[in-house]
């Protein structure tokens, strides 16, 4: 409640000031319900129990235009996942040098997808949800400064931002509550579009941190790994407890994709990788392609994700001196290792100017276990 109080005084401070700055509030929500047609398996947060909550959202953007090219900007979240709790996810002050240069500073989306800047905004896309084989990082905002210039180069748009900041808060990377620290976090995306084309390249590296929580009396996972770093320390094996800590490594992103709107044909893909450099985190590597169909006020779509992180070979057998060591370190980099791929079929349908209906269904399978999970979602995007 708290957090709640804080942002309505703000927002009612900012509409008192409105004589001194041109204050506009804009919002979207999107009310989301899902299941998963399985028993004794979930997925994206759902059981075999029909929930409106884990998805749901809804938040406010407050944009002033504080004069000579200056302008404030901040939006408030409350996520159903979080019980609603409303939270600044955003706020920046943005300056103008001229129509095509603009400097931004304070908190704000890391640009690691397409939809980045709009990923809470479900009614800027067709999914219920963007796919998570891709995005799946477990932060997505940062603090610090981004540089964006907008130009032509002959017929085509481009977009060129780099951004340099921080993160420091907790992530869900291998337990629930890991502590993380992102340090001199550098990017840089491109976006070139063209008419019925739009291309998109990122390149992300940070200072990566992160210390392994726990996450109940009934999954370990944290303290094993904390445990078995502990014990290679101890027995002289600094080199590989290094590399199985996450403390100061090089953490790299790369992400490509392109999208095509082209009469009513509708085609998005993108493709991503994430590496941080000698530690218990395996190297991921995803990508997703979706076709989409527009018949009026209906799109019809399929999309195809495939995930797959895993260490290099080499990286195993390196204790060959110790057994048990060398088996322990084995299972743990084995057991970071993921292998999916989902297939969704689903249809938005724009029932209002401001309002679109969407229903999907999503087959997840993990390559590794065999296993498949069905989940059925649904719900209404709305921006206001």
């Amino acid at each position: 409640m708290k957090k709640l109080s804080v942002a309505v005084a703000i927002c009612a401070a900012l509409a008192t000031s409105y004589a001194n700055a041109e204050v506009r509030i804009n919002g979207f929500a999107s009310i989301v319900g899902g299941k998963s047609l399985e028993d004794d398996r979930g997925r994206y947060g759902y059981d075999d129990d029909i929930s409106f909550k884990n998805e749901s959202v809804f938040a406010l953007q407050i944009s002033a235009d504080l004069q000579e090219k200056l302008s404030a900007t901040a939006q408030i979240v409350a996520r159903g996942n979080n019980d609603f709790d409303a939270e600044f996810e955003w706020a920046y002050l943005t300056y103008e040098f001229n129509d095509e240069l603009q400097l931004s500073a304070g908190k704000m989306r890391v640009p690691f997808y397409r939809y980045s800047d709009f990923i809470d905004v479900g009614y800027a896309y067709r999914w219920v949800r963007p796919p998570e084989s891709v995005y799946s990082i477990p932060f997505s905002t940062y603090e610090g400064l981004s540089l964006l210039y907008n130009s032509q180069l002959g017929d085509w748009d481009s977009t060129v931002q780099v951004i340099y900041g921080s993160f420091d808060g907790e992530i869900e990377a291998i337990t629930y509550k890991d502590k993380a620290e992102l340090n001199d976090i550098v990017g840089i995306n491109w976006t070139l579009s063209y008419d019925w084309f739009s291309a998109r390249a990122a390149y992300l590296v940070a200072d990566t941190s992160i210390a392994l929580g726990q996450n109940d009396p009934n999954d370990l996972t944290g303290a094993q790994i904390n445990a078995l770093e502990n014990v290679l320390r101890q027995s002289g094996l600094t080199a590989q407890a290094d590399d199985l800590a996450i403390n100061e490594d090089n953490g790299t992103f790369i992400g490509i994709g392109f999208s095509i709107d082209y009469n009513n044909v509708l085609f998005d893909a993108e493709y991503t990788q994430f590496e941080v450099e000698n530690s218990f985190l395996a190297k991921q590597t995803q990508y997703y392609a979706s076709v989409g169909y527009r018949m009026d006020d209906v799109i019809v779509h399929f999309t195809y994700e495939d995930n797959d992180d895993k260490h290099e070979s080499s990286r195993f057998n390196q204790i060959q001196a110790i057994p048990p060591l060398n088996t322990a370190l084995n299972s743990a980099l084995d057991g970071s290792k993921s292998q999916s791929n989902v297939y969704t079929i689903g249809t938005r349908y724009d029932f209002h100017p401001s309002a679109a209906f969407k229903i999907d269904l999503s087959r997840y399978e993990n390559d590794l276990t065999n296993t498949d999970t069905d989940v059925i979602a649904f719900g209404v995007d709305l921006v206001f």
